[in-house]
C-alpha cells in the first residue's frame, strides 16, 4: 500500500517507513552508493541505495530510465550542503530498504527533462510527454478547473445534464464533422458544434439552470487555440436579463481564478461597447495591458494630397486612423521595415509613419517622407488629436476599415509586446479581463450579397430593435457579449430568442425562407410555441482559460491528446483508411483521390 505520493515526501515523514510508487527519472552511482530521482504525479524524491543492503543494492543497479518501481525505505534528513530548496522533498531522502521493479522500460526516445523537444516528437510519444512534470501540472490545473466551475454552479442550483452527440447537421458558422449512419442508408448525423439548440430546449423544458462541460467539433483550419475538437464550459438560465447573466458568470471566472491561481480579478469586470473596442483598438478582443491605441483621422484626411490617405478616408467603409507609439522615434529603419513587412500579413499595403523630433516647430520638427503630402491643417489635428511629443512615432494605417483594424490591431499588440515596448512602459503584467458587449446582429458577405448572424440566429436583438431586422438591419445590435482576458476572447454568450416571431424576423433578415428554417430548425421553432421562458447563457473554451493559467503556448499543452495544425493525432495515427466492408456497412463508396505529386 503506498503511503503517500512521492513528490509528497517531505520532514513529516522523518523517521518513518514509507512505501513509494512511480518511475525512475535518473539513477547515479557516486562511489558505491547510488542515488535514484523517482518521479510521480507529484514530484520527486531521492532514493539513496546502500550497499550495506545487498539485496536491494543489486535491484538498484538495474534500474534506468522510466522503469516502473516500488521502493520501500526509511525518511532521514539529507546531508548537510545537500538540500534541495527546488522540491517540496528537498530537505529529506529515503534510505532504500526494498526496491521491486514493477515493469521495466525500453530506452526511451528522449529525456523527459529535455526541454527543446520539437512538438512532431513530443505528439507522437504523446504518452512519454504526458509524464513530464511540465504536463503533469498542465493537466492537474485543468482538473481544478473543472473542480471549481462544478462547485460555483452546483452551488447555485445549475444541474449538468448531458446533450447528444450524434444528432443533426445545422447551419451553425463551421463545417460539421458528419457521421453516416448505417441503419439509415445515405444519411448522416452531425458531431456538435456546441449544444446551443439543446440547451435551450432544456430551457422550455423548465431545467432552468443547466450546464455541462462538454466536447464540441468544427471542421475548420487550426491554429494555436483551435482544435477540430475542443472542449467548452456550456451554460444556459431562465429569467435573468442580459446584465444579470454577466454578473453571474463573471462570478464564475473570478472564483475560477481565486481558488485555482490565488488571483483576484477586478471586481465588476469593464465594459466596453463593439463599436468602442474596434474604434479604440481594431479587435473585438482587445489586450488592455497594451497602452497603446488609436487614434481616427479619417475626416481630417479626406483633402491631403497624399493620396494613400485621401482614398481610404472618402472611400465608402475607408478608415484613417494613426497609432502613436512614445518613445518609437528610437526605432531603427530595420525595426520599421519589419513592421511593415508584418501588417503586410493582414492585408496592409504598407506602413506610413511619421517621427516627432522636435513638435514646437510643427511641420519642421517631423521627420517622414509623407510629411510634404499633408497641408498644415492635417498635421495640426493629428498632432493635436494624438497628443504626440517629442520622440514619439506615428504609425498610420489607411484602407478599408476591416483591413486597418486587422492590421494596426495586431501591430498595437505586437508593439506593446515586444521588448522595446516593455523597457518603455507600453505593457502592464497582470490579468485585465473585459466585456465586450452590443455587437451587431448581422455582418453583410459581399460575396453571398446576404446578412449572416454574427453570433448565431438564435441571439435576441437590443430591445427596440426588432422593427430594424426588417427594415434597416445592418443597424440591428444583440443581447450577445463576450469576456476577454488579456487579448482572448475567452467565453461568449447571448440572450436568446424565447419568441416564435421575433426567430422568424431574424430568420427573413438571414434569407432562411419558412421551408428552409422548418427543415433545419423545426424541432426548436416548435418548442418556442409552448411557452419557453426568457433565457440566455454564456460558454467558456475550458482550453483556452488552462492554456492562459499554464503560461503556455498552444491548447494542444492543456489537452491530453490533442490533434495537429492538420487535424491529426501522431500517436494513434488517426485518421485512418478503414476496411472496404465497413465502408459497404455505411453504404458508402469512395471516388479515386488524385495524387498531388
Amino acid at each position: 500500500m503506498r503511503t503517500c505520493y512521492t513528490g509528497q515526501v517531505c520532514r513529516d515523514h522523518l523517521g518513518q517507513t514509507v512505501t513509494l510508487f512511480g518511475w525512475v527519472q535518473r539513477r547515479r552511482d557516486h562511489g558505491g552508493v547510488i542515488f535514484i530521482d523517482l518521479r510521480d504525479r507529484e514530484g520527486l524524491a531521492q532514493i539513496v541505495c546502500d550497499p550495506d543492503a545487498p539485496a536491494t543494492f543489486a535491484v538498484a543497479e538495474s534500474l534506468r530510465n522510466e522503469f516502473c518501481v516500488r521502493v520501500t525505505g526509511r525518511v532521514r534528513e539529507r546531508p548537510e550542503g545537500t538540500v534541495n530548496p527546488d522540491l517540496p522533498s528537498g530537505e529529506v531522502e529515503v534510505l532504500a530498504t526494498d526496491i521491486e521493479v514493477l515493469n521495466p522500460s525500453v530506452t526511451p526516445p528522449f529525456q523527459l527533462d529535455d526541454d527543446h523537444l520539437s512538438e512532431t516528437v513530443r505528439l507522437t510519444h504523446r504518452v512519454l510527454d504526458l509524464r513530464r512534470p511540465e504536463m503533469q501540472h498542465n493537466l492537474m490545473l485543468r482538473h481544478r478547473v473543472t473542480r471549481a466551475v462544478r462547485q460555483y454552479l452546483d452551488n447555485l442550483g445549475f444541474i449538468d445534464i448531458e446533450t447528444p452527440m450524434l444528432t443533426k447537421s445545422t447551419p451553425e458558422g463551421a463545417r460539421d464533422y458528419l457521421v453516416p449512419s448505417r441503419v439509415n442508408a445515405g444519411e448522416f448525423f452531425a458531431l456538435p458544434q456546441s449544444p446551443q439548440l439543446f440547451k435551450q430546449m432544456l430551457m422550455v423544458s423548465g431545467f432552468d439552470r443547466y450546464y455541462q462541460i462538454t466536447k464540441c467539433f468544427r471542421d475548420e483550419d487550426l491554429r494555436a487555440d483551435r482544435q477540430p475538437e475542443f472542449t467548452q464550459i456550456d451554460c444556459e438560465t431562465s429569467f435573468l436579463n442580459e446584465e444579470e447573466i454577466r454578473e453571474l458568470f463573471e462570478g464564475l471566472i473570478r472564483q475560477v481564478f481565486r481558488d485555482v491561481q490565488g488571483v483576484e480579478l477586478p471586481e465588476p469586470f469593464p465594459t466596453m461597447s463593439y463599436h468602442e473596442a474596434l474604434s479604440r483598438f481594431g479587435s473585438d478582443k482587445p489586450d488592455l495591458r497594451v497602452a497603446l491605441e488609436f487614434t481616427e483621422l479619417t475626416d481630417v484626411m479626406r483633402d491631403v494630397e497624399f493620396k494613400v490617405f485621401s482614398a481610404a478616408a472618402k472611400a465608402d467603409g475607408g478608415r484613417v486612423v494613426a497609432l502613436r507609439v512614445p518613445g518609437g522615434a528610437d526605432l531603427s529603419r530595420g525595426e520599421i521595415d519589419a513592421y511593415t513587412k508584418f501588417v503586410g500579413i493582414y492585408g496592409a499595403k504598407g506602413l506610413a509613419w511619421i517621427k516627432v523630433n522636435d513638435r514646437s516647430k510643427g511641420r519642421e520638427g517631423l521627420q517622414a517622407p509623407i510629411v510634404k503630402n499633408l497641408h498644415d491643417a492635417a498635421i495640426e489635428a493629428m498632432l493635436e488629436r494624438t497628443q504626440a511629443q517629442d520622440g514619439d512615432i506615428l504609425f498610420f494605417g489607411a484602407d478599408k476599415a476591416r483591413v486597418v483594424n486587422d492590421a494596426m490591431g495586431a501591430l498595437r499588440v505586437k508593439i506593446g509586446h515586444s521588448e522595446f515596448g516593455k523597457s518603455h512602459g507600453l505593457f502592464r503584467e497582470g490579468w485585465q479581463p473585459l466585456w465586450v458587449v452590443d455587437f451587431p446582429m448581422f455582418e453583410y458577405d459581399d460575396g453571398e450579397r446576404r446578412y449572416t448572424a454574427a453570433h448565431h440566429p438564435f441571439t435576441s436583438p437590443k430591445d427596440g430593435h426588432e422593427d430594424l431586422l426588417e427594415e434597416r438591419p445592418g443597424e440591428a445590435l444583440a443581447k450577445a457579449y463576450d469576456m476577454v482576458l488579456n487579448g482572448w476572447e475567452i467565453g461568449g454568450g447571448s440572450v436568446r430568442i424565447h419568441r416564435e416571431e421575433v426567430q422568424n424576423k431574424v430568420f427573413r433578415a438571414l434569407k432562411i425562407d419558412e421551408a428552409e428554417a422548418r427543415d433545419k430548425f423545426g424541432f426548436l421553432l416548435d418548442a418556442l410555441r409552448y411557452g419557453a421562458p426568457p433565457h440566455g447563457g454564456v460558454a467558456f473554451g475550458l482550453d483556452r482559460i488552462c492554456t492562459m493559467m499554464t503560461g503556455a503556448d498552444s491548447i494542444r499543452d492543456v489537452i491530453a491528446f490533442p490533434k495537429t495544425q492538420r487535424a491529426q493525432c501522431l500517436l494513434t495515427q488517426a485518421p485512418s483508411p478503414v476496411d472496404e466492408s465497413q465502408l459497404r456497412e455505411l453504404h458508402i463508396r469512395l471516388r479515386q483521390i488524385e495524387s498531388k505529386a
